[in-house]
């Protein structure tokens, strides 16, 4: 009984495993997806040029943090998209290394509360709040550590306002879109799990 009961266990291990692996397991729209999503990033900060960097930061890809609530791969995405944007911010490594962080741990925190909070608002509110935040205290130490001189303080005001501007003023309104047309069941938008959800009702 006793060896029976632990090659159930074993078997029941096993099997979960498995179907974890199998939950978590990016697929080729995921990779396309977060592929999609760097460029995305990096390319609307290199247009801006030299506006996309320093205190006053005008970088509307700060918005695309709002796709971590909708989709895991949005998270390596948005780090391999600031990255890249960052190469030409002028704080070397730094910058490209450290600086990017911010952006990660962001879309990290807001892909969970993506996953635990249902009320569109606070989800909201708390992926700005905390891609604000981070970045308003990562950035201006990554200045100084680059060879920046303005004030640490002051830095971090500056980017309080911008990050909270972007991340808001452009990611509400692309949330919305995006959620719109998840509800529409637009195949391309849905999120891996969303998809599987339908495919199982559709049987």
């Amino acid at each position: 009984m006793i060896k029976m009961g632990i090659l159930r266990g074993l078997h029941t291990a096993v099997r979960t495993q498995k179907q974890m692996n199998k939950k978590f397991k990016f697929t080729t729209l995921m990779i396309c997806r977060a592929g999609l999503i760097a460029a995305l990033y990096a390319v609307i900060t290199w247009a801006l040029g030299a506006f996309a960097y320093g205190p006053f930061q005008i970088r509307p890809a700060e918005g695309l943090i709002v796709l971590s609530l909708f989709y895991i791969e949005a998270v390596p995405g948005l780090y391999v998209g600031c990255m890249l944007a960052n190469i030409f911010s002028g704080w070397g490594a730094y910058d490209i290394f450290l600086g990017s962080l911010a952006t990660l741990a962001a879309a990290a925190l807001s892909f969970g509360v993506g996953r635990l909070i249902k009320n569109d608002v606070i989800k909201l509110v708390l992926c700005g709040i905390f891609n604000t935040v981070l970045n308003a205290f990562v950035i201006p130490a990554v200045s100084i550590l680059g060879g920046g001189t303005d004030p640490y303080w002051v830095f971090f005001g500056s980017m309080v306002l911008t990050e909270a501007v972007w991340s808001f003023a452009i990611g509400a309104p692309l949330y919305f879109a995006i959620k719109r047309l998840i509800t529409k069941n637009v195949t391309v938008m849905l999120p891996v799990l969303g998809m599987r959800k339908k495919a199982h009702t559709n049987l």
